[in-house]
């Protein structure tokens, strides 16, 4: 059937097919043993024509291993063969002490698929489909082989799956009855979902994580949102060094006022204003303040007279001045503060008022959008997932994140179904830099591995304006640096042309359903530089559950015929028949 090799064009061998010979069997996608007194090679069939077979060349067998590359090319003799069934474990995998089962091989009579659990999840990876090419159910079957596996008890693992409209809570939220061990947690956006709703504590978020949530969108917003943080964090302190410093920062606030050019009334209101945006047992609108043998409260001090001044303005300005004290500037934040948003929304306040930014034109634009932003979320249902209930800190709240009454849960499931794109992008960021911030001050580094699925992930790891506002996005940040805390990223899509080159450059590992786009099946071809043009091809009518999967936990690239999940996640398509119809006699 098979006859001796024409020549070797670059990396392809044309074996020519003898005359009269027909082809007794489908060899296309087959692979090919070269064999002479000296090495073995393998090669895939991906062409076949009347008189030549074209077979790439893929690697070397050595000593009974399979070895990625050719640097030695088969002789024109060399004997060629199909590779035997002895021989499939070479390229599909060992089922190994440290190994997992992804599936089958269509191609090969359904011989099972093993990978290397290292090799796989200690990587980025990339699942990528159409709707309806079993993306969903791939990604569902994939973690229940990692706990249906009886090689090993996955109990210290950590899968968290930000879920964009519901599906996986049904594939895992038994997954206790594979072993009592396994536990499955979820975090709900729906106001109905009270018992699971999803909250992060406001005082974990940085100045990055807030410009993010604010939509900032110039570098002169981000000093605003900083001294937002640190006033914030004053005013929910209680010491007395704190008190008397939030003295020193309305004196010096008030005094700033009463020496513009307003008039006496405009200048009045502003001090009122930050007075019911924050104040202290010294200043109030009711506060004593002692004359020589008389009390004014505050508030009188502001009484106009005929000539339009301050009636009490020597009182009010000795006052106000006994209270500054420019050695408190030195004054540090503590960290470990509870606070809402509600105070953050008075801290931001006080900034605008206390620093003349909304009487500076060039400023007032930049800072009444961040006034405007924060007010509308701390009266809109977003607010609800920053109303934490008790000061927690970091490692207590990832802690928080992967227990479930007590008991250590492996698949947490956060929902954002019910939120916008918007927020949902937020959200994710902040859960990804807080992993990023947690896996990093490890002692021992990469000991509690993390493993983010983001479902619809083109949504959320986009080249956004993260990197013009903060220099960084955080997304491109773990893909670069995460690895070798444990922090690995799990990209699930159906539009991989729409998300971050830089992330996508990072992924080790591959799993590619039926997809149809022609510019994401171009982007394929390029990012996929070993992969043979036949294969891309037929991904295009691969069945549904059928991949081509390739990376660094794979021999070579494998066809995988994957099992339904068994519950499966809620991703199937509208029964219309079923919905439609009427049952008959009602």
């Amino acid at each position: 059937m098979l006859g001796n090799i024409v020549y070797i064009n670059d990396n392809v061998a044309h074996i020519e097919i003898p005359a009269g010979t027909p082809v007794g069997e489908n060899l296309m996608n087959m692979h090919i043993i070269f064999e002479d007194d000296k090495k073995k090679i393998l090669g895939e069939v991906e062409d076949i024509s009347k008189d030549l077979i074209k077979v790439r060349l893929l690697g070397e067998i050595v000593n009974n291993k399979f070895i990625g590359g050719v640097i030695r090319k088969p002789t024109l003799s060399a004997n060629i063969r199909i590779i035997t069934k002895d021989e499939f474990g070479l390229i599909t995998g060992e089922d190994g002490p440290e190994s997992m089962n992804l599936g089958v091989s269509p191609l090969y009579d359904d011989y099972p698929i093993n990978v290397n659990i290292n090799d796989l999840f200690s990587n980025h990876m990339a699942i990528f489909g159409n709707t309806g090419s079993g993306k969903s159910c791939g990604v569902a079957r994939l973690l229940q082989n990692v706990f249906e596996n009886n090689k090993f008890i996955p109990y210290k693992s950590n899968f968290l799956i930000f879920d964009a409209y519901g599906e996986y809570h049904n594939a895992f939220k038994d997954i206790n009855k594979i072993n009592p061990n396994f536990h499955f947690k979820f975090y709900s956006t729906n106001k109905a979902e009270e018992d699971n709703k999803l909250q992060i504590p406001p005082w974990l978020l940085n100045i990055d994580d807030f410009a993010l949530l604010l939509g900032a969108e110039t570098h002169s917003q981000l000093p605003i949102i900083e001294r937002m943080l640190k006033l914030v964090r004053v005013f929910a302190s209680e010491d007395e060094i704190a008190t008397n410093y939030k003295n020193h920062l309305i004196a010096s606030a008030v005094m700033t006022i009463l020496y513009t050019n307003q008039t006496a009334a405009s200048k009045r209101d502003d001090v009122f204003s930050i007075l019911n945006t924050c104040s202290t047992a010294q200043f109030n609108l009711e506060a004593p303040v002692q004359g020589i043998g008389y009390v004014r409260k505050f508030r009188e001090c502001f009484l106009i007279d005929s000539t339009g001044q301050f009636s009490e303005s020597i009182l009010l300005t000795q006052y106000v001045s006994s209270f500054i004290n420019p050695d408190l500037d030195r004054y540090e934040v503590k960290d470990d503060l509870y606070f809402t948003l509600e105070d953050v929304e008075k801290a931001l306040n006080f900034t605008l008022i206390s620093e003349g930014l909304l009487r500076n034109e060039k400023a007032y634009n930049e800072a009444i959008t961040l006034k405007v932003r924060l007010h509308s979320l701390v009266i809109s249902d977003g607010s609800r997932f920053f109303n934490y209930p008790k000061y927690i800190k970091l490692e207590n709240y990832i802690a928080s994140l992967v227990t479930v009454d007590g008991k250590k849960a492996q698949i947490i499931n956060f929902n954002l179904e019910d939120i916008d794109d918007t927020l949902a992008k937020v959200i994710t960021k902040v859960y990804a830099r807080l992993l990023f911030e947690f896996t990093k001050r490890l002692a021992n580094r990469a000991s509690i591995p993390f493993h983010i699925f983001l479902e619809e992930s083109h949504r959320y790891v986009q080249n956004d304006t993260d990197k013009f506002l903060l220099g960084y996005n955080i997304f491109e940040r773990v893909a670069k640096e995460g690895r070798k805390y444990g922090l690995i990223l799990e990209l699930v899509s159906q539009r991989p042309v729409e998300i971050s080159e830089t992330v996508i450059s990072q992924c080790s590992n591959f799993f590619i359903f039926k997809m149809t786009h022609p510019r994401d099946i171009d982007y394929i071809k390029k990012m996929l530089p070993n992969i043979s043009a036949e294969i891309i091809e037929k991904q295009k009518s691969l069945q549904p559950g059928t991949c081509v999967a390739f990376g660094k936990a794979f021999k070579i690239p494998m066809i995988i015929k994957m099992s339904m999940p068994n519950p499966e996640p809620y991703s199937g398509n509208a029964d219309i028949v079923k919905s439609w119809q009427v049952k008959q006699g009602n």
